[in-house]
């Protein structure tokens, strides 16, 4: 079911800029499908982006952006004679107001988030305009509520043009009470950036004063290098400028406009992952789950210092009484991403080994903000472990061998598997090599998620070569396992005259766990003060 738009700018936002194809999987569907194969299609508005598993797979060199349009839908087999016991709701027909939205703020792709907050006085304007040696900064809309503050900024260079890839350094904006302590952690927004302004998005803490100051420090501006095609000579552009600002937000409408829920729900994995919820938020602007993950002893031993940068979480939201049934943080192409995403490691690095505190916040255009009843399903999780595994290769006797048939090398480790069936020395453009590297080619199956995975190759003489990993996986089988049918292994500075034989080893693997078994019934609430 599609979003039905309240008017010309919810129109091209929802159709042009969605990032993800829509997920309307309903409770009964669901059950239908249960043991049944799905036929895999991209479906949803055209222009989405793929939702495959392309986000683990490291990619080197330059990045190239492509818009794919898509046309036609998803379909499910299952038996159309069934009847739902009621009509189907959807969080995305849910209509809002239909009031003016500031450029700025529909071209940063906020128009939704603008119209549940501005009727409420959740929407405040610090009129900041600032110029420095000819770049000027501007600050007019902030968007605020109890559990995030986003800030829109704009900047233009001396020659009064809009810079669209200016990048502040944003460790330098904070936000703190009137002693200037942190009272918020930068967050990530998870949906599409506009290349005309920059946002920056904070999450508040639990404990939150009447009022909060916003300063900005900013004065180290990074521009994009200048390359003269006709010279071919490379400009630093980078520059020097005072934008320093401070502005504050009067938060005691906001901490009203809101339901906040203590929760003490606990759930250890079979293999030691402690998930810990803390605290459900709900605001006009989205549901916030907060919630603290740590490992025991055996599972610590197995990962490395850096597990809480790769590790994920998958579930999937259900909503019995509007029949809602969303995925999300899954490498599925009806998977969905929580619209701000929170990963504070700060206490990992205490002596104690805090835990890692995760927030995720739904958008209420997927999960109703005013739902009664809301299940958390745990699907699994991802986390890098170690374990080394190697393969000894052979070129002389792959070449002799592809001349009577077709050579095939196989790497298998915690049910991946690799087939390299070809290789050659060329300098590709994925690894800025300008000599003839090995390359290694074929194909993978993969089970896990592999982002955080470690290669590397070694010749015989004991010297070791970086691996980098190059190919794009394609939509899941019936088995949920992702194909990439043109991956390359790049062994990096590995020439023809470095002989033969290597030894190819990939020592961490961002494992996927699915033995999980945890629902969690969410706190519901008695009112919601913005509805009053």
């Amino acid at each position: 079911m599609k979003p039905i738009p309240n008017d010309e700018d919810r129109l091209w936002e929802q159709h042009l800029f969605r990032e993800e194809p829509d997920a309307d999987f309903t409770l009964e569907v669901m059950r239908k499908l249960e043991g049944v194969s799905m036929e895999s299609a991209e479906y949803g508005d055209p222009f989405t982006k793929k939702a495959s598993k392309s986000h683990w797979m490291r990619r080197t060199g330059i990045t190239a952006a492509a818009v794919v349009i898509l046309a036609g839908g998803a379909w499910f087999a299952f038996d159309h004679t069934a009847k739902s016991t009621q009509s189907t709701v959807n969080a995305v027909n849910q209509r809002l107001p239909d009031i003016p939205v500031p450029i700025e703020v529909r071209s940063d792709y906020l128009t939704d988030d603008y119209k549940r907050l501005k009727p409420l006085d959740l929407v405040i304007n610090p009129n900041i305009q600032i110029e420095d040696q000819g770049y000027t900064l501007k600050i007019r809309d902030v968007l605020v509520d109890r559990s995030q503050i986003i800030i829109i900024t704009e900047q233009s260079n001396p020659e009064g043009s809009t810079i669209p890839v200016v990048y502040p350094d944003a460790g330098r904006i904070h936000v703190t009470d009137e002693k200037g302590n942190s009272v918020a952690s930068m967050t990530v927004d998870t949906r599409l950036s506009s290349w005309k302004y920059q946002r920056f998005v904070f999450q508040l803490n639990d404990d939150i004063p009447d009022h909060v100051f916003v300063r900005g420090e900013l004065s180290y501006l990074k521009i994009p290098d200048h390359y003269n095609i006709d010279t071919g000579k490379i400009t630093a552009s980078n520059t020097t400028v005072d934008w320093s600002f401070q502005f504050n937000i009067d938060m005691t409408k906001a901490k009203l406009m809101a339901v906040e829920a203590p929760m003490n729900n606990t759930y250890t994995t079979p293999e030691g992952l402690k998930l810990d919820m803390t605290k459900l938020v709900r605001t006009p602007n989205g549901t916030r789950l907060d919630m603290n993950v740590s490992l025991d002893d055996q599972l610590r031993a197995k990962v490395g210092e850096d597990w809480a940068k790769d590790m994920d979480i998958m579930y999937h939201i259900e909503i019995p009484e509007t029949n809602e049934y969303r995925i999300f943080n899954e490498s599925s192409p009806n998977a969905r991403q929580a619209k701000f995403r929170l990963r504070d490691m700060s206490r990992l690095s205490e002596n104690n080994g805090g835990p890692l505190k995760l927030s995720e916040t739904w958008d209420p255009a997927f999960v109703t903000v005013d739902a009664k009843k809301i299940r958390f399903v745990l699907e699994g999780y991802t986390i890098p472990v170690w374990g080394e595994k190697s393969v000894e290769v052979d070129l002389e006797k792959m070449r002799k061998d592809a001349e009577i048939y077709r050579y095939v090398l196989q790497f298998e480790q915690y049910g991946d598997e690799i087939l390299f069936s070809d290789f050659n020395f060329k300098p590709v453009w994925e690894s800025y090599d300008k000599n003839y590297s090995l390359v290694l080619e074929g194909t993978g199956t993969f089970r896990n998620a592999f982002n955080g995975d470690r290669w590397v190759a070694v010749d015989s003489e004991g010297k070791e070569y970086p691996v980098e990993v190059v190919g794009y996986p394609d939509q899941p089988n019936n088995n949920g396992e992702y194909v990439a049918d043109n991956l390359k292994l790049v062994i990096r500075g590995f020439y023809k005259e470095d002989g033969t034989k290597l030894t190819l080893k990939r020592t961490v693997v961002n494992r996927e766990y699915r033995d999980v078994n945890w629902e969690v019934d969410l706190p519901s609430y008695t009112s919601l003060p913005w509805q009053k």
